[in-house]
């Protein structure tokens, strides 16, 4: 299949892009990676009118650590991502999501804020931006705005973006302390999208005690979940015979999983609070090594 005819825009300003989307409202759509959009459009599924390419604004590219935050520019490819020490250090969780995401081929392309703005919830990136209580940055012809990411993602493939905003940038905050992340997936296949997944963050205090924790559940509803009630049950436990499958089973228990050909919304939650409690273990045991 070959996309239907389109109108190709290539500006090198982000204000550009915005005019341009501003310009052709619903008719027009970004391409960032490409990964997901390609296929789409080669497949008519979608059609637009204009498309609005960003690989040509070189300051939507970039990592930047200030002020106790990573700013990262929504044009930087999730390969340079996984590579870059900057991330390693300050974002472990980020870091150690990328590598999930399809494969090296699809990450040399790819876009964080692609895979943002695209909003799969089964997909990595929006479950670690939301655990981690990441910002985004937003411009339009009319300025520049942050959108937190809580408030980011509205449902299955939709946000909070408006037709003439585009993504610039995305800022996390830096954990510090005695810190653990994790990663943890079930799939199909390596590579594929995630049936269940959970991203986890856990600082210890002196005492391994549970100072802070986050937990982001993807591939369990529309957006990625924010498990609130697991971690208000963490808060301030000794890791010493916390029941970490009973952390697990709390944090499935808020989810709304999809039930389809791929797997039931049983199956999910069954799956889903294992997956939670063994990311847990791993950042936790992470955590007491630091």
């Amino acid at each position: 299949m070959k996309p239907a005819p389109f109108a190709y825009h290539a500006p090198e300003r982000v204000a550009d892009a915005a005019a341009l989307l501003n310009e052709f409202g619903d008719e027009a759509k970004v391409l960032a990676g490409g990964q997901s959009l390609v296929p789409i459009m080669a497949l008519r599924l979608a059609r637009f009118e204009h498309v609005v390419d960003l690989n040509r604004v070189d300051e939507l590219r970039g990592i930047e650590r200030t002020n106790g935050t990573v700013r990262i520019g929504a044009m930087t490819r999730q390969a340079d991502i996984e590579r870059d020490p900057t991330v390693a250090e300050a974002i472990p969780l980020l870091a150690k999501a990328t590598p999930f995401i399809g494969h090296f081929q699809i990450r040399n392309r790819g876009t964080i804020g692609g895979s943002l703005a695209h909003a799969d919830p089964a997909a990595e990136y929006p479950a670690v931006a939301v655990a981690l209580d990441a910002e985004f940055e937003v411009t339009n012809p009319g300025g520049t705005r942050a959108v937190p990411a809580d408030e980011f993602f509205v449902s299955t493939f939709m946000t909070a973006l408006d037709t003439d905003d585009v993504l610039s940038a995305i800022r996390f905050p830096v954990w510090n302390g005695r810190c653990g992340f994790a990663v943890e997936e079930v799939a199909r296949r390596f590579g594929d999208f995630a049936l269940t997944g959970a991203v986890c963050a856990v600082e210890l205090d002196g005492e391994d005690k549970v100072a802070r924790s986050a937990i982001g559940m993807f591939g369990m509803g529309s957006t990625p979940l924010r498990a609130t009630d697991a971690e208000a049950a963490m808060a301030g436990a000794s890791v010493i015979g916390l029941d970490l499958e009973e952390v697990g089973r709390t944090a499935a228990a808020q989810t709304d999983p999809p039930d389809d050909i791929h797997a039931s919304a049983t199956y999910r939650r069954s799956v889903g609070a294992v997956v939670v409690a063994r990311a847990l273990r791993r950042a936790i045991e992470e955590a007491q090594r630091g």
